[in-house]
């Protein structure tokens, strides 16, 4: 199993030990390093800053959020970092949630799987540079539908340094996940686990049957899992760091009636936990909320121990549809975590 890094969100500021981690993972041998946005920093200009100091690895984004840029301008960045990064960038688009879309950027959020659909076709058509771009589609037209009468249809004047450039979406739900399968080279999971792992499988599979043979074959798909991995000197030490982490996204996420991470761990047999946990958040006890967060749901979704219970708890993942493990972790902590991975 590939191991990569997840740079995560920023909070006031970027993450101390962050450029350092990206610069060295080359010599950890990693194989990829993303970086994420919500609603502060974004996730290209890092992973070109920090990015530019490595040599080997791929520089992914899970995820840059699809509202946040028209189809073309996240085409135009992937364009110029495939190219600056040597051919090592890896697209990674996602939904985001209707607080985010609709709260943030101001755009609508409804038929969040329609729309990427669209989204990822303009996408793919503006990197293929075979014709001016046209589409004309319930959410995207260009050029525009409507407008002044003199959109004209452009081609980029940029050629690709690749003929295929890998896309990837994050899914959580099951129609999304098999969405990935049939339209994308990868699919970026949060809060998976492998007790679900015939499941995961089973809608990657529906999703192949309808997949174009203009892509990339299913053996080629990736799944990039984004797991949570703390070390320390057992278990519930270990666990105790990942349950403030936990405690945000099931309760502090979303809102009351959409969450997608919560519901995703709500699908591994946790409601109940759930539901303490965000009755405690909306109650504005953090501590309390962490501390309601089981050891149990912890290891569905994360490794945590010493070097010894994490290799343990990674042979699950190892037999899973994951290809590639994204550690999060503090980015100081990287080196250790991947040194007590491997053995």
């Amino acid at each position: 199993m590939k191991l990569g890094f997840s740079l995560g969100y920023w909070s006031a500021g970027p993450p101390p030990g962050a450029a350092e981690a990206v610069a060295a993972a080359d010599d950890l041998a990693l194989d990829s390093v993303w970086t994420a946005e919500a609603y502060g920093s974004d996730a290209l200009t890092p992973l070109a800053w920090w990015g530019a100091r490595t040599r080997r690895v791929r520089l992914g984004t899970a995820v840059a959020q699809m509202s946040a840029r028209t189809p073309a301008a996240t085409a135009m960045a992937a364009l110029t970092l495939d190219h600056l990064s040597g051919g090592r960038f890896v697209l990674g688009l996602g939904a985001s949630g209707p607080q985010v879309v609709e709260g943030w950027y101001g755009q609508p959020y409804p038929r969040p799987l329609a729309r990427t659909r669209e989204y990822v076709d303009v996408v793919r058509q503006v990197l293929r540079r075979e014709a001016p771009v046209r589409y004309d589609g319930a959410f995207y037209q260009l050029p525009l539908a409507g407008g002044t009468g003199q959109g004209k249809a452009l081609r980029s004047t940029v050629h690709p340094r690749r003929a295929h450039l890998p896309v990837h979406l994050a899914a959580e739900g099951p129609k999304n996940i098999a969405l990935a399968a049939e339209i994308a080279d990868g699919w970026l999971p949060t809060f998976c686990s492998p007790r679900l792992d015939a499941v995961y499988a089973e809608r990657l599979a529906e999703g192949f049957t309808h997949r174009s043979r203009a892509l990339p074959p299913p053996s080629d798909f990736e799944v990039c899992a984004g797991v949570p991995v703390a070390l320390g000197a057992d278990v519930e030490e270990a666990a105790d760091r990942l349950r403030p982490h936990l405690a945000l996204y099931i309760g502090g996420m979303g809102s009351t009636t959409a969450n997608f991470h919560r519901e995703a761990i709500e699908r591994l047999g946790h409601d109940a936990a759930c539901a303490e946990v965000a009755r405690r958040w909306a109650a504005g006890d953090r501590a309390g909320a962490a501390a309601a967060v089981p050891t149990g749901l912890v290891l569905d979704v994360a490794l945590a121990g010493n070097p010894a219970q994490l290799r343990e708890q990674l042979r699950a993942w190892q037999r899973s549809v994951v290809s590639t493990l994204i550690v999060q972790t503090d980015p100081r902590a990287l080196p250790a975590v991947v040194a007590a991975l491997r053995g």
